[in-house]
Formats: C-alpha cells, sequence, structure tokens
C-alpha cells in the first residue's frame, strides 16, 4: 500500500546524527523607479546548490557563488554525502548592500535566532527555511565592531585650549613669497587620524575589530547546509559554531580550501569579553542567562565548537550528545557525555589558538567553473527586496495572552500597511510576473483569497507556463470554497488546479504543500496521495518547520508514531525557536509511548 510504504520510509527523514567531522524605505514603502524593462544593476549568479542575487559588482557576485559552491563541496566531502544524491531546492540568497539598507527592510528572523551575543556582534544576516524553498539575505559590505569604546580628545584639546592658534613662520611673512600659515599639532603620546579636512580625531584606547562580510555569507550557507542534509534537533550553540567555523575557510591555489583556521583577531576578542561558563552553553541555561548577552559572542561559539569538533576524544562525546539531543532528550540530560563539565571549562581556557589544528580539502576543476550569471530588468528588480520581505511581514504571532493579542493586533496593522503598498507597487507592473507573483502570495498568506486568486490570475495571464502561479491560483480557489455554500464544487476545482502545478512542475514543494493543506483546512481527512507529496515536499524543504509540523501531525493521525515522532522533534526541540515550534511540542507530548 503505497500510503504505508510512505510511512516506513520517512523513517530516514530528520534521523541521522550529524557526524562531528562526516525594497523597502524607511516609510515601510516599497521604492519602484525606472523604465520596467531596462537592465537594473542587480545580477543573479545559479550554481547547482544556490541562487546569489546582489547588486554589487560581478566580480563579487562571481567569486561568492563559487566559493559557495566550493564550500558545498567540502562539507560534503567531510560529512560523507559527496556522493548522495540531492533533491532540494536551492538556497536563494539575496546580498543587498550595507547594514543601513538592510535594517530598512526589517527583516526579523523568526525561524533562526542566533545567539544570544553581545549586541556588537549581532550581524546583519537574515535567514528563513521558508515552505517553498528556504532564504537568505546579508549585507555585502564588513561588519566593524567596536569592542571597547575609545575617548576623542578632539574636543577637549580645543576645549582647554591646548591646540595653539595659527603662527606665521619667521621669514614667510605676509609679503614674502610662499608665505602660509601652520597649525602645529601638540603631542598627545597617541595616534592622530585626520577624518576629514579641517577635521581632527585623537582616539585613545579605543578597541574595534572588522568581521568580513563574506564570512558571515559562509556562515550563514553552513547553518543551511547542516539543517538541510542531517535535519535533526540540535543545540543552537552547535548551529552557530557550526557556522563559525566555516567562516574562516580560505580558498587556495583555486583548487583547495582551508577550514578550521582561527578568526582574524581572535585572541582580542577573547581578552576583552569575560569568559563564559562553557557548561552553560552545553546545558542550554546560556538562552536563559542575561550575562550571555554580554559575555558570548561568535568566536566563543567557534573556540567551544573547534575544541570538540578537532579533539579525538571530545569528538565522540560530541557526536554522543548530539545523538541523545537527536533522540529527543533535554540538552542539559545529553550534557552528560561530556563528562566533567568543569574540566571541559578548564580545556577550553587553555586552548591555544596558535597551534590549533585545521584541514585542507581539495576541489575538483570543475568547482571553478564560472556560474550562469544574468541581469535582471528594473520591473524585475524592484520585487526583489518585497520577496524577502514577505516572509516576516505575513507572519503575525497567534492570539494567546493579552500581551500577544496586543502584539498580534500591532503585526497584523503593520502587515496591511505593508500589502497597501505592494498593491499600489503591482499596479505599476501590470505586465510583471514576479510582481503579480510575489502579491498572490502576499495575499494568500494573509487569507485574501479572493485577491490572491485575482493577483495569481494576472500572473497566469502573463506566463501560462508559471507553476507557482496556478499554486497560488489554487490557493486562492481552496480559500474561497472553503467559505462558499457548495465547498464539495470549489475544493475539487482547486486541487485540479493544485494538481495541474505539481504536474508542471513535480520538483516544487508549493503545490504539494497546498494540496495537502486543501483537505486539513477544510476537516477532512487527507488521501494517501496527498500525505505521500507532503512527504516529498518535506524531502526538498527540510529545514523548513511548516511541512514538517503537518507531516508529523498526518502521521500521528495514521497511527505511524515513531515516524511522526522522529519528524516533529527538530521542530519542536531544535536550535530556534519557530513559529511552529509550539505546536509541534503539543503535538510530541500527545504521542502515546
Amino acid at each position: 500500500m503505497p500510503g504505508i510504504r510512505a510511512m516506513l520510509a520517512l523513517a530516514s527523514i530528520g534521523v541521522a546524527v550529524t557526524p562531528a567531522l562526516a525594497q523597502t524605505s524607511r516609510d515601510d514603502s516599497i521604492t519602484v523607479t525606472g523604465t520596467r524593462d531596462r537592465l537594473s544593476n542587480w545580477r543573479v549568479a545559479e550554481t547547482d546548490h544556490v541562487i546569489v542575487l546582489s547588486d554589487g559588482s560581478e566580480t563579487e557576485l562571481v567569486r561568492i557563488a563559487q566559493n559557495l559552491e566550493r564550500l558545498h563541496f567540502m562539507l560534503s566531502a567531510l560529512l560523507g554525502r559527496t556522493d548522495a544524491p540531492d533533491n532540494t531546492v536551492k538556497l536563494r540568497i539575496t546580498l543587498v548592500g550595507d547594514a543601513a539598507q538592510f535594517a530598512a527592510m526589517r527583516l526579523r528572523n523568526t525561524r533562526a535566532q542566533p545567539g544570544p551575543y553581545a549586541p556588537a556582534f549581532r550581524s546583519a544576516l537574515y535567514y528563513d527555511p521558508r515552505d517553498d524553498g528556504a532564504v537568505m539575505a546579508a549585507s555585502r559590505y564588513d561588519q566593524n565592531v567596536e569592542l571597547r569604546r575609545g575617548a576623542d580628545l578632539n574636543g577637549f584639546l580645543r576645549s582647554a585650549q591646548l591646540v595653539p592658534d595659527p603662527v606665521t613662520p619667521p621669514g614667510l611673512g605676509p609679503q614674502g613669497e610662499g608665505a602660509r600659515a601652520f597649525d602645529p599639532v601638540p603631542y598627545t603620546g597617541q595616534t592622530v587620524q585626520f577624518v576629514g579636512p579641517g577635521d581632527l580625531s585623537v582616539k585613545i584606547n579605543e578597541l574595534s575589530v572588522t568581521i568580513p562580510a563574506e564570512g558571515r555569507i559562509y556562515a550563514g550557507y553552513a547553518r543551511h547546509y547542516l539543517l538541510t542534509y542531517f535535519p535533526n534537533a540540535y543545540p543552537r550553540w552547535y548551529v552557530d559554531g557550526f557556522g563559525e567555523l566555516v567562516a574562516t575557510v580560505a580558498i587556495k591555489d583555486g583548487s583547495e580550501i582551508e577550514f578550521g583556521r582561527p578568526p582574524a583577531d581572535y585572541t582580542r576578542v577573547l581578552d576583552n569579553h569575560l569568559s563564559y561558563p562553557a557548561a552553560k552553553v552545553l546545558t542550554g541555561e546560556y538562552l536563559t542567562d542575561d550575562k550571555a548577552g554580554t559575555r558570548w559572542t561568535p568566536y566563543h561559539a567557534w573556540a567551544l565548537t573547534h575544541m570538540l569538533f578537532f579533539n579525538d576524544e571530545r569528538r565522540q562525546q560530541l557526536r554522543a550528545y548530539l545523538a541523545k539531543i537527536a533522540s529527543g532528550y533535554t540538552l542539559a540530560q545529553a550534557s552528560a557525555a561530556f563528562g566533567d563539565l568543569a574540566k571541559l571549562q578548564r580545556d577550553l581556557a587553555v586552548y591555544d589558538n596558535r597551534k590549533v589544528p585545521y584541514v585542507r580539502v581539495n576541489f575538483p576543476a570543475t568547482l571553478a567553473e564560472a556560474p550562469i550569471v544574468r541581469r535582471l530588468t528594473e520591473g524585475q528588480a524592484a520585487f526583489v527586496k518585497g520577496r524577502l520581505e514577505v516572509g516576516p511581514r505575513v507572519t503575525v504571532p497567534s492570539a494567546g495572552s493579552r500581551d500577544l493579542a496586543a502584539l498580534r493586533a500591532t503585526a497584523i496593522a503593520e502587515r496591511d500597511k505593508w500589502l497597501e503598498k505592494l498593491r499600489a507597487d503591482a499596479q505599476l507592473y501590470p505586465n510583471n510576473r514576479d510582481a503579480q507573483l510575489l502579491l498572490a502570495e502576499a495575499e494568500c498568506r494573509s487569507g485574501r483569497a479572493f485577491e490572491c486568486l485575482a493577483a495569481a490570475e494576472r500572473a497566469l495571464a502573463i506566463d501560462p507556463t508559471s507553476s507557482d502561479a496556478l499554486a497560488w491560483k489554487g490557493a486562492g480557489q481552496t480559500g474561497m470554497a472553503l467559505a462558499a455554500s457548495n465547498r464539495a464544487a470549489g475544493l475539487k476545482k482547486a486541487r485540479a488546479t493544485l494538481a495541474r502545478a505539481n504536474r508542471d512542475n513535480p520538483e516544487s514543494p508549493l503545490p504539494l504543500i497546498l494540496y495537502y493543506r486543501s483537505f486539513a483546512d477544510a476537516g477532512e481527512t487527507p488521501p494517501d496521495v496527498a500525505v505521500e507529496g507532503l512527504m516529498k515536499a518535506a524531502d526538498t524543504v527540510p529545514a523548513s518547520p511548516g511541512p514538517r509540523l503537518l507531516l508529523g501531525e498526518a502521521l500521528a493521525k495514521r497511527g505511524a508514531i515513531e515516524a511522526a515522532r522522529r519528524t516533529l522533534i527538530p521542530v519542536a526541540q531544535g536550535a530556534y525557536e519557530s513559529p511552529e515550534a509550539a505546536e509541534a511540542r503539543v503535538l510530541l507530548a500527545g504521542l502515546p509511548g
């Protein structure tokens, strides 16, 4: 029976334990300018595993896309899956410029919250493992982290009149040839930095470090890789630390990668920040400890993870620890795998970054090939940032306590305001498929079935081959059928649309998820084919908690308790608190046995 085979096969999803080495403006509006068909500054580079968008230089874009493909090979080689089949959806990465431009989009990490780190180390990185494929956004510019603010003596020197007035050197009077004013600078014993014409800045006791932008991109990709190809429940520190290990990779001679080197200024950061107890990290106590928010940094995460990865004895303990967590044990229970945590703390305290081991991985010449690059039109580029924003903009807190109700009301008001502007912008581009698709998704995910259907129809009029437009059309039809008196006929029509979308693009998870939901939202028992389709969707977006939650519930209702448990644990007890986590914990607690 196909449905039973699907349930049994599900046991392979999310149970493999990872081996230790195996455009919006400030007013919330989307800025739409320019001639719609004219080429923009935005480019897209596509490789086997990533799609990278950037409005920076093509050289930078190609380098980052190539290096991400090399990182994928390195991680696959280290984790033993170079020959494994891969049917996952490509990660879509958008590089958006400086920190101010990134902040203007107000991208909230609702499904991936690194840290908690000291405030200065909260980087401009967004990651969302969405139902139809994960997306990531990052700044293209390096981040300057001020560890200790220096005192600016410029104002003090002037107010104290320690800077003499301009004088005229002897022999260079007003009538003499070459007469000039001369402004001597008193010796202070400190570095003098000329900030700009006429500006003098004297800084003392300042301490800062630079975090490379590319390192943040590589760290984000490493975390995505771990959660995609080894989708288990992990402690947050481990996912964060895994990313930090990869952030420092170096490409050597165009044919090899160095992995495991310490970050630049590693000792400077650790010397400036008080050490944080490893025991509180391994047991998860740091997640609710206010001191962690001032003392725990990505550099500390690197040090702890590096020691546990590269030490033979500790690596075996790490594997046992991760296996316990993947099986449903708490972090505190699993931490017993490390033995004496006080001794582990002492070992970490003397870990010498000058002698830390690292590895080199040779990669094939084919990975040096340039990715496929194309430029977007201004009409397409106008909605690049909107595609990122749609996730956090339409996600609102569920109703609950009075505090949650207030947050929900605020989120709904902000969402509706954003939707109004999106509708206006989409009207400027009536023949732009991307504009209409984005609007259809936003309307559907906001519960506006009629508006969703209308936008999807406009997208199909532009591109009748778009499976995504068909999928959102089916979603709109489902919503309208559920509100109609003759639900059966409407649902039948919606499911036919979704089935066609699946036939047009069998690899897309979106029609499969929406097809299953057409039964679940109607209160009907989904047939085997819908559950099997949902299983395939979960397999193509393993890091996404949404399909896993639906699948875990479906399997539990069919009596496949162990498969349901293994499906739900990564959502309920995963590294990051997603909107689906609370419901997954309720389902998990209600499973028999």
